[in-house]
């Protein structure tokens, strides 16, 4: 990689957009070099994917420009970008499911055959299936892509890139919904584009991946651009402080542990198949629980028994001292046991109804009134938790799929909040959402312990998990491996009972 911008792949210099009363970019400058790994980063509404339109083709620019290999250039199309050699692959994966990997791969653009009107189909899968393979991937290249992992078609999309001679692709939270060895797989292809002189912007809102796969990175905030720095310039605490415009120290804002002595949730040796095994503990009326392990440690699936997704093989339950059997998921709702799910968009949202209607779901039977929803009363309800959480959307009846990931995720816990519970079950609950977004988040949940709610938060971030919990217990393969105490361990603590070398059930 070279470092000399006079020769930089792409130049975007003084880049506004506005939309109706949204200043949405001022003046962004942001400089991409041949054969590099450019990290953009930035709270959700920072101006991110505004500008990565611009770069794609969607929008236009109101004022600056962008010059091309040394040359100004006119992307007024997603079209006219990826002739010019910029792809992007979003987030959500544009790919057809029921054709195959060559079909898509080819879309719109399969190879003439040698009779006017036909298409070369041998030729198509074969160039699908080299492109592939350089990408190491070896796949059937006619099976339809609904049965490919997301991994393998995060890969088929990097295809379909590098088959429009791509020289720069934009990735867009490639890594959301991949696990650790998948992401590790990307990595190290990205890598190989980029020996390749391939340049890559990547975008991703976990820093721990920035560091480890980017060569700089540009941060944004508020529409407008902040800092651009070689990666090893950085650390996470300038990187937050970029991004947020605070210290690091003032995201958690550790609160002293308010617990009473009354325990709300009682669970003695559950077990449920291999990923829970004996598991026992106690969660205090005002306790931030935490719960930390590796991927496959069984968090979710302990969470879920409790929660009565999957019933338990054996074991009990007690709430406030009471013996209760949990089943099914509206038992655990009748004990006052709330559950916002690991993931948000497929489980946790209905992404084409309104925020009101996502808000009150919960409620819904208590509101209809004869055959019809008192659409009144689910409206004041919305507004008082949107009141409540500092919910950012135009109004109640806006479409919660239009939200941020931080105001999705605070619809989602509205809508348990309105149940009053006496337990909140948080798997994962910062997931996909912004730095800035996470703050508001943690401040949420120690509100809701402060206020008599008993709070269990699984999470793969470690400094999450120390940073807002009171207790922290760490799970291996099905079983608790460690009890500590966030104000005194250390991550890398954690990491050891983790990987089950941790000496089982000391406190520390």
């Amino acid at each position: 990689m070279i470092s000399d911008d006079s020769q930089a792949l792409l130049q975007l210099q003084n880049i506004n957009k506005s939309f109706p009363g949204v200043q949405a970019l001022k003046d962004v400058t942001m400089t991409v070099l041949p054969g590099e790994i450019h990290g953009l980063l930035g709270e959700n509404g920072a101006g991110k994917s505004t500008l990565m339109k611009i770069l794609n083709g969607v929008y236009q620019a109101d004022a600056g420009s962008i010059m091309w290999q040394g040359q100004a250039i006119d992307l007024n199309s997603p079209q006219a970008a990826q002739q010019s050699g910029i792809s992007m692959i979003h987030q959500e994966l544009a790919l057809v499911g029921y054709l195959d990997a060559g079909k898509n791969i080819f879309l719109g653009r399969e190879p003439h055959g040698m009779i006017p009107g036909t298409i070369n189909w041998r030729k198509m899968y074969a160039d699908a299936r080299h492109i592939l393979e350089e990408l190491g991937l070896t796949i059937d290249v006619k099976r339809p892509v609904r049965f490919f992992s997301i991994a393998q078609r995060q890969m088929i999309e990097v295809a379909k890139a590098l088959s429009f001679d791509a020289r720069l692709i934009i990735m867009d939270e490639p890594t959301s919904s991949l696990t650790d060895r998948e992401v590790e797989t990307l990595f190290y292809q990205m890598r190989s584009l980029r020996e390749q002189g391939v340049s890559i912007i990547f975008i991703s809102h976990r820093l721990e991946e920035i560091f480890e796969i980017c060569d700089r990175v540009t941060v944004l905030r508020d529409g407008q651009w902040v800092a651009t720095s070689p990666i090893e310039e950085l650390d996470r605490d300038i990187l937050i402080k970029h991004m947020v415009g605070r210290e690091v120290n003032q995201i958690y804002e550790r609160r002293s542990n308010q617990a009473s002595e009354h325990i709300v949730l009682e669970v003695q040796n559950l077990n449920r198949g291999a990923r829970v095994k004996d598991i026992s503990f106690q969660l205090r009326q005002g306790e931030i629980l935490g719960i930390a392990g590796l991927v496959g440690a069984g968090r979710t699936e302990m969470l879920e028994t409790i929660f009565g997704v999957h019933p338990a093989k054996s074991g009990t339950i007690a709430i406030n001292g009471k013996p209760v059997s949990i089943r099914r998921p509206d038992q655990a709702i009748k004990q006052g046991i709330g559950f916002v799910t690991e993931d948000r968009k497929g489980q946790g949202l209905f992404p084409v109804m309104t925020v009101a209607a996502n808000i009150a779901m919960t409620r819904l039977t208590e509101l209809v009134r004869t055959v019809f929803v008192n659409w009144r009363e689910v409206n004041s309800l919305a507004e008082d938790f949107i009141k409540r959480l500092d919910i950012r959307t135009p109004s109640p009846q806006q479409n919660v799929r239009n939200l941020s990931g931080g105001n999705q995720q605070k619809v989602v816990i509205s809508r348990w909040l309105t149940l009053n519970p006496r337990v909140l079950i948080l798997d994962e609950p910062t997931r996909g959402i912004d730095v800035g977004a996470k703050s508001e988040i943690y401040r949420l949940i120690q509100q809701l312990a402060a206020d008599g709610v008993g709070i269990i938060m699984a999470s793969s971030e470690l400094p999450e998990i120390l940073g807002v919990s009171d207790r922290v217990l760490v799970m291996h393969e099905g079983r608790f491996a460690g009890e500590f105490d966030p104000k005194q361990a250390t991550q890398d603590d954690l990491m050891v009972a983790a990987t089950g070398t941790y000496q089982e059930g000391c406190l520390k």
